[in-house]
C-alpha cells in the first residue's frame, strides 16, 4: 500500500502546483479589486431587497471574463515581461507553462465568462463585459509600446467592472453609472502613473511607451496626476449630489479625496520613488474605502 499511497501524494502534489501556476495567472488579487467595484455598482443599484441569484450570476460571470482577460494580457506581453525584474518570474516568462496553454486557458475563462454574463445576467452586462476584453487586449496593451495615452486608454476598461455591476442589476446604464465610471477612471490614472514611476526604468528597458519613460525627470507625471487627482476631487462627491449615496459619505469622500490629492501633489514637487510609492499606497487604500463607504451611507 504504501508505494500506492507515495504515488497518489506525488500526483496530488503535482495538480495542486498546476492549478496554483494556472490561479498566479489569472492576477487573484487584481480580480478580487474587480469584483469589490463590480458588487459595489450591483448593491448601489440595487432596490431595498438584493438579488442575490442575480448578484451570484454577475459575479461568476465577471469574475471568469477578468481571469481570462489577465491571462491573455500575460500571454501577449510574455516576451515583454521576460525583461523586468518586476515580472519575470510570472508562470510564462519563467516558463512553468507553455504559451499555448495559457492561450488556450485565457480564450475558455474570457469566452465562458461572456456566454454566462449574456445567459444568466443580461445581454447589456455581457456588452459592457466585451467592450473591457476588446479595449484591454486589443486597444490598451499593444498601445503601451507606442504612445504615453495607453494609461488613459487602460482606464477605460480598468473603470467598466462597477458599471458592469449596475448594468447587472438595472439592466439599463444611466447618469448614475457613468458616474462610478467617472470615480473609477479618475482613480486609475494617478495609481497606474504611480506604477509606472516606481518601474520606469525596468519599463523603459522592456519598450513601454508610458509618461515616465518618455519624460523621467517626472514633471509631466505629476502635473497628470495632479490634475486627474482634482477631477477625482469633484467626481468622487458627485453621488451625493444625484442620489446615490448621503451626506456621510460627501465628507467621507470628500476628506479622503483631499488627502489622495495631497499625496498627488507630493510626488508632483518631490519627484522621488519614494513619494511614488506613498501615492501608490494612498490608491490602494482610497478606492476601497470610497466604494466601502458609499454603498454604507446609500440612499435607499
Amino acid at each position: 500500500m504504501m508505494p500506492t499511497t507515495h504515488t497518489l501524494d506525488i500526483g496530488l502534489s503535482q495538480m495542486s502546483r498546476r492549478l496554483s501556476i494556472f490561479v498566479e495567472l489569472t492576477k487573484p488579487r487584481l480580480v478580487s479589486m474587480i469584483l469589490v467595484t463590480t458588487s459595489a455598482g450591483f448593491y448601489l443599484a440595487s432596490p431595498q431587497v438584493l438579488n442575490w441569484l442575480q448578484f451570484i450570476h454577475a459575479i461568476i460571470g465577471t469574475g471568469l471574463s477578468a481571469a481570462g482577460v489577465l491571462a491573455l494580457n500575460q500571454y501577449l506581453e510574455r516576451d515583454l515581461d521576460a525583461q523586468m525584474v518586476r515580472t519575470c518570474h510570472r508562470p510564462l516568462p519563467d516558463r512553468r507553462l507553455q504559451p499555448t496553454t495559457a492561450l488556450s486557458f485565457g480564450v475558455l475563462l474570457t469566452a465562458g465568462g461572456l456566454l454566462y454574463m449574456a445567459f444568466a445576467v443580461n445581454a447589456l452586462s455581457a456588452l459592457v463585459t466585451s467592450a473591457i476584453v476588446v479595449t484591454y487586449l486589443f486597444v490598451y496593451t499593444p498601445l503601451k509600446q507606442k504612445t504615453s495615452l495607453c494609461t488613459v486608454v487602460g482606464a477605460v476598461p480598468g473603470a467598466l467592472p462597477p458599471v458592469i455591476g449596475w448594468v447587472a442589476a438595472r439592466g439599463t446604464l444611466n447618469i448614475e453609472a457613468c458616474v462610478l465610471f467617472a470615480i473609477l477612471f479618475l482613480w486609475q490614472l494617478p495609481h497606474s502613473l504611480s506604477i509606472a514611476y516606481i518601474y520606469r526604468d525596468e519599463y523603459a528597458k522592456a519598450g513601454f511607451r508610458l509618461l515616465p519613460v518618455i519624460h523621467p525627470d517626472g514633471k509631466s507625471t505629476g502635473r497628470q496626476i495632479v490634475s486627474n487627482c482634482l477631477g477625482l476631487l469633484f467626481a468622487a462627491l458627485l453621488p451625493t449630489l444625484i442620489g446615490i449615496a448621503g451626506i456621510v459619505y460627501f465628507f467621507v469622500a470628500l476628506a479622503l479625496s483631499i488627502g489622495f490629492l495631497g499625496f498627488g501633489i507630493s510626488l508632483s514637487i518631490s519627484r522621488s520613488t519614494a513619494a511614488a510609492k506613498r501615492l501608490l499606497c494612498a490608491s490602494l487604500i482610497y478606492l476601497p474605502l470610497v466604494f466601502l463607504v458609499m454603498a454604507f451611507d446609500k440612499m435607499a
